[in-house]
C-alpha cells in the first residue's frame, strides 16, 4: 500500500512500487485528465507537479512520489495560478484537439510559479518539452503571457 498526497487529499493505492504514477492516477484513482502520450517522457502529455515542479508521470514510479505533494490538472481549479492559466487558455482559443492541453497547462503553471514574468525565450524553453500536434504554440505563448500579466495585476479580472 502506498499513500499519496494528490491535489491536497490523501489517497491510498495498492500497486507495485515500479508502476508509473500515470497509471495509478488513471487506472487506480480514475483521474483521467493526465494523458498518456509517448510513455518515454518526451511529449509532455502526462505532466503533473511533484512538490510544485513539473514532472513526467509516465516514467515516474509510485515509489518516487510517496509522501510528496502531487498536483494534477484536476487540482488546478483550486490553484490560483492554475485558474488564471486555464482562463487565458480559453480566451486565447489554445486548444484544438485538446489531447496535450493538460500537460501544457501543468507546465505553464509550473513556469509561472517559478518565473512570474517570463520572457518569450523562457516560455519557449520551458514549454519545449511539450508537443502539440496541432501546432498551437503561438497561442500557448500568448496565453502564458496573458496569464503572467493578469497574475502581476493581482489575478484574473
Amino acid at each position: 500500500m502506498t499513500r499519496l498526497q494528490i491535489n491536497g487529499q490523501t489517497k491510498d493505492v495498492e500497486v507495485p512500487a515500479e508502476m508509473p504514477l500515470l497509471w495509478a492516477l488513471r487506472d487506480e484513482l480514475g483521474m483521467t485528465g493526465t494523458k498518456f502520450g509517448c510513455g518515454m517522457a518526451m511529449c509532455g502529455a502526462c505532466t503533473v507537479h511533484m512538490d510544485g515542479a513539473a514532472i513526467r508521470s509516465c516514467v515516474t514510479p509510485i515509489s518516487a512520489v510517496a509522501g510528496r505533494a502531487i498536483s494534477t490538472i484536476e487540482g488546478m481549479e483550486a490553484d490560483r495560478v492554475g485558474q488564471v492559466v486555464q482562463q487565458a487558455w480559453v480566451e486565447n482559443n489554445v486548444a484544438q484537439c485538446g489531447y496535450c492541453q493538460a500537460g501544457q497547462i501543468m507546465t505553464a503553471v509550473s513556469l509561472l510559479k517559478s518565473t512570474p514574468n517570463p520572457s518569450e525565450q523562457q516560455i519557449d524553453q520551458a514549454m519545449s518539452g511539450n508537443i502539440c500536434r496541432c501546432g498551437t504554440y503561438p497561442r500557448i505563448r500568448a496565453a502564458i503571457q496573458q496569464a503572467a500579466g493578469q497574475l502581476a495585476q493581482g489575478g484574473a479580472q
